[in-house]
């Protein structure tokens, strides 16, 4: 297969919803994901060993695994999740993988790359940062009973969870160094594709990496943003899909779009959209990407055929 390089950006399941189907429009695919997250089994091991967050990249890494009964195998094991109370309850197996190569590699990319191999992924998988990262961000009526009030809110799992509004976010610390890997992937691309995923704690963190900020400016690539399918969430209470694009604007003032992909069911005034995608450089492109009995998850095929409608026009000059 050939197609346009692609550098995608994002983390959780937006980023390995969006891999999933860029398989099927090229093999030139870069992950570029996020590492602050603080919860769950990636919380844990992060909190132990001082390392990187595995899960964002355990899942990426499985989004892009082989299409064969191997790849699928290990795509499996890789995504188990040990049950019990124990100390091994509520961990990836994949997580403790990519853990134990990390403490035998001095690059965690060495580490990501064997794991890949197992998998016969198509692509490379790449950490947003070198240094694990805190998202702090200024919520506006987090207390219900307060609603004017601005609670500082600090820690991916937090900020994903708050109630309230979003009105500021920051990384900790706030100039983290970027992988040199990650420019150049994102230098090199015919696209970058950014989202779907959680707004303020999966797209939003790489536009505040500064290098990787300076990258998305400079690049010759064309930029796509995949909006998500579910508008209103706990960190983007009251939001439309307007609002993202201007919440966009706000913290990547120096980066412009080319596109933006957007299902039917979130478009309220198609007009509305079109001009704040102007605004930003970009043709609105409505596609149908969602699972038809299960409106909030994509459809991988119908998601991989609205890519390569934008992406096939979009081959850098």
């Amino acid at each position: 297969m050939s197609g346009p390089v692609v550098a995608a950006l994002g983390g959780g399941h937006g980023l390995a919803a969006s891999l999933a189907a860029l398989r099927f429009v090229t093999d030139e695919i870069t992950a570029i994901v996020t590492v602050a997250d603080n919860g769950g089994s990636s919380g844990r091991l992060r909190g132990e060993f001082g390392v990187l967050p595995p899960g964002d990249l355990r899942m990426a890494l499985a989004a892009l695994c082989e299409e064969t009964e191997w790849g699928h195998t290990w795509r499996d094991v890789l995504q188990h999740r040990f049950e019990g109370t124990g100390p091994l309850g509520g961990h990836a197996l994949g997580n403790l993988l990519i853990v134990a190569l990390w403490e035998l590699h001095e690059d965690p990319v060495a580490g990501l790359e064997l794991v890949g191999r197992l998998l016969n992924a198509r692509g490379r998988v790449l950490p947003m940062a070198s240094v694990p990262l805190d998202i702090e961000a200024d919520v506006i009526g987090a207390d219900p009973t307060e609603p004017e009030e601005v609670t500082l809110v600090r820690g991916q799992a937090q900020v994903a969870t708050t109630r309230g509004r979003v009105r500021d976010l920051r990384l900790v610390p706030a100039s983290p160094p970027a992988y040199p890997e990650s420019i150049a992937a994102i230098r090199a691309a015919d696209w970058v594709v950014l989202g779907p995923g959680s707004w303020f704690t999966s797209v939003m963190p790489h536009l505040l990496v500064p290098e990787l900020a300076e990258a998305l400016a400079v690049t010759r690539a064309r930029r796509l943003l995949v909006l998500n399918l579910e508008m209103v969430t706990n960190e983007t209470a009251g939001f439309s899909a307007t609002h993202h694009l201007e919440s966009f604007a706000a913290h990547a003032p120096g980066i412009v779009l080319d596109a933006v992909l957007a299902d039917p069911s979130i478009v309220d005034d198609e007009e509305e959209l079109a001009a704040a995608c102007r605004a930003l450089g970009a043709e609105l492109h409505i596609h149908r990407v969602a699972v038809s009995t299960s409106p909030t998850q994509h459809d991988r095929l119908r998601l991989a055929a609205a890519l390569q409608d934008v992406l096939g026009s979009g081959r850098r000059p």
